[in-house]
């Protein structure tokens, strides 16, 4: 949806998760000297500030990052991309996904963005400055026709607004595609777990199509009362080895919070 814009929700704890499993996939698949694609089907526009209006009215980063940065030793990679981007654009910076890909991948890796909303592409497109490349057309079909990719290795990162209930039937038939043409990708799809629940039948479809697949979910208190996310969920098709521990570890964290309402 056009209308969409993640300013509102940068660093909130879905962010949190999303961005500390992905740092660590990533960081993961650098360390063999073969080069990787990296493709993100909806990037929004990588650097964000948590103190910009929009942050500071859903109040979601106060309650997500400002909350948790603990978690995190300096070493995490996840903890390591927060550090470079605050020491490069100031303490209230926060990166997006393709600011975490950007930053931990080597030149020799390729990077597609796709992003339509029009202001958040070229505040994409500046923010790159020519570290990705960066397309202007629709996600899942841009990943559909990218697959398999040159180099093959590498991820491919599923996170749309969800806003629009057809994303909920045309995702796994995007996946289904994806995986058929790409066996040795690792397909990562991040979806918000909401009160009714309408990732569930999406769900079903793709631990159908992809039984091997591994589902990592995590809870917690809503950001301000009457928020309707209550957690935060990743289908990863392929995942690194060693993600079933980080997820672990994550999960624990998460456990921390205070409980649900």
């Amino acid at each position: 949806m056009l209308s969409y814009q993640h300013a509102y929700h940068a660093g909130n704890l879905a962010d949190v998760h999303k961005h500390a499993a992905l740092s660590w996939m990533l960081d993961y698949l650098r360390a063999k000297p073969k080069p990787l694609s990296y493709i993100e089907s909806h990037a929004g526009r990588a650097l964000y500030r948590l103190d910009a209006a929009e942050a500071e009215k859903t109040g979601e980063a106060a309650q997500g990052i400002a909350k948790v940065a603990g978690w995190f030793e300096a070493a995490h990679p996840y903890a390591r991309v927060l550090a470079e981007t605050r020491a490069a654009h100031g303490a209230t910076a926060y990166p997006g996904s393709p600011e975490i890909a950007a930053r931990l991948l080597r030149a020799e890796d390729r990077l597609h963005l796709a992003e339509l909303h029009p202001q958040e592409h070229a505040a994409l497109a500046a923010a790159m400055g020519g570290r990705a490349k960066v397309h202007r057309r629709d996600g899942l079909e841009m990943a559909v026709a990218l697959t398999p990719p040159e180099p093959r290795r590498g991820l491919l990162l599923i996170d749309p607004s969800w806003e629009i209930k057809e994303d909920y039937r045309q995702v796994p038939q995007a996946i289904r595609r994806v995986a058929k043409k790409w066996p040795v990708g690792c397909i990562v799809l991040w979806y918000p777990i909401l009160r009714d629940r309408p990732h569930a039948p999406m769900l079903r479809q793709l631990e159908r199509d992809i039984p091997e697949a591994v589902r990592h979910e995590v809870a917690f208190p809503p950001a301000r009362p009457g928020h309707g996310m209550t957690g935060s969920g990743l289908f990863v098709v392929n995942p690194p080895y060693g993600f079933h521990q980080q997820a672990q570890w994550l999960t624990a964290r998460f456990a921390t919070l205070a409980p649900q309402p």
